[in-house]
């Protein structure tokens, strides 16, 4: 029961608000520490862990490089270049989005696109411009928020076609403890149907919301 400790940890940590990442390391500690581990031993387990998975750290470059590029008119250009296309609609954006999003995921490309690295710096940008073009007024935040649900489904429905994804090896595991054997690849190929669902039904509400833009309601 002493190996349960660390979720007190992360518990009361979180309550407390200090930093998460403090809190994940201790909370680790803790939990080695009482499961009768060496400090050296969890030390070492920290630092090949760290080895193993650095290319995580990549964000911490990726992330500055966009905020230097909106300081510099990122979402401005967005906006220009959207309004420069004549027949540009929110909605027709977001589907093509919605595409490549689902398309990329299936592919294993999880991490090109998503809320930090396009939907805040250009995708929202160019929904915002294009509806502004409908008639929509300027500011709130229901075009930005339905470029992120954009993005989410794409990325949720798309990337369970990629067969090397961890929710298939997740779903297969589980599969397999009621004794259920189940190949990954079934699996990503019953993910299609699913996929081309989500993109009817989202795609359907895009263009409706242009419809109804289109009639000023």
């Amino acid at each position: 029961m002493l190996v349960l400790a660390g979720i007190a940890v992360i518990v009361a940590g979180f309550l407390l608000r200090f930093n998460p990442l403090l809190v994940v390391a201790v909370s680790a500690l803790v939990t080695g520490l009482a499961a009768g581990i060496a400090p050296l031993a969890i030390l070492a387990a920290f630092g090949k862990a760290f080895n193993a998975n650095r290319f995580v750290s990549a964000i911490y470059i990726v992330l500055p490089v966009i905020g230097l590029l909106e300081r510099h008119g990122l979402q401005e250009r967005a906006r220009g270049v959207i309004a420069a296309l004549r027949g540009a609609t929110v909605g027709r954006l977001l589907i093509g989005y919605l595409l490549f999003r689902q398309i990329t995921s299936a592919l294993g490309l999880t991490s090109i696109a998503g809320p930090a690295q396009s939907v805040r710096p250009l995708v929202a940008p160019m929904a915002e411009a294009a509806a502004e073009r409908q008639g929509v007024a300027p500011g709130g935040d229901a075009i930005p928020a339905l470029a992120a649900a954009t993005d989410n489904i794409g990325l949720f429905f798309g990337e369970d076609i990629f067969i090397a994804i961890g929710s298939i090896l997740l779903m297969k595991g589980v599969l397999e403890g009621y004794g259920i054997v189940i190949q990954p690849l079934h699996l990503s190929l019953w993910a299609i149907p699913t996929a081309v669902a989500a993109l009817m039904i989202h795609g359907g509400r895009l263009w409706w919301l242009d419809r109804r833009l289109a009639r000023g309601t």
